[in-house]
């Protein structure tokens, strides 16, 4: 008799992903990077709503939470925060009695690139335009250069 938990994979057969992440050997870092992200979200409702998105829980390291921040001024604000974090932390079983915070370079969420927002504009800033390109083109004569930035023709905004 052998149940299915000490059967050998064979190694023909595809697994997905995440379940292949929790078995044998990998189990313990995907599993604590599972339970320290759910940890997050358990402390995260008690940090300062200024300081929430500068912050991030990294790691539970014997007696202390370790936090990272974006700057010097976020490593502050936690440990303001500090004696909070522990009494929650506390009251869901942990034996942690201090805060760390480490800084990093890089922002935690960096920022999608900004993307060219389309401006309204107005019709009477839309007739200037269309005047001052029509005053433009009408003093432009073939003999002289235009001034850079200038182009000949006349455009339509």
């Amino acid at each position: 008799m052998s149940d299915s938990k000490s059967k050998p994979r064979r190694a023909g057969i595809a697994q997905p992903a995440l379940q292949a992440a929790l078995t044998d050997a990998a189990t313990d870092p995907v599993r604590r990077a599972l339970w320290l992200d759910a940890l997050e979200q358990q402390l995260r409702p008690c940090l300062p709503p200024a300081l929430a998105p500068h912050c991030r829980l990294a790691n539970v390291a014997g007696k202390r939470l370790v936090f990272i921040v974006d700057s010097p001024v976020w490593n502050a604000r936690l440990r303001l925060a500090a004696p909070e974090l522990i009494n929650v932390a506390q009251s869901i079983g942990l034996a942690v009695t201090e805060v760390t915070a480490k800084t990093s370079l890089a922002p935690l969420h960096p920022r999608k690139p900004a993307q060219n927002p389309v401006v309204p504009v107005s019709e009477a800033s839309r007739k200037g335009l269309q005047a001052a390109l029509d005053l433009l083109s009408a003093s432009d004569s073939a003999d002289t250069p235009a001034p850079r930035g200038i182009h000949r023709g006349r455009r339509k905004i």
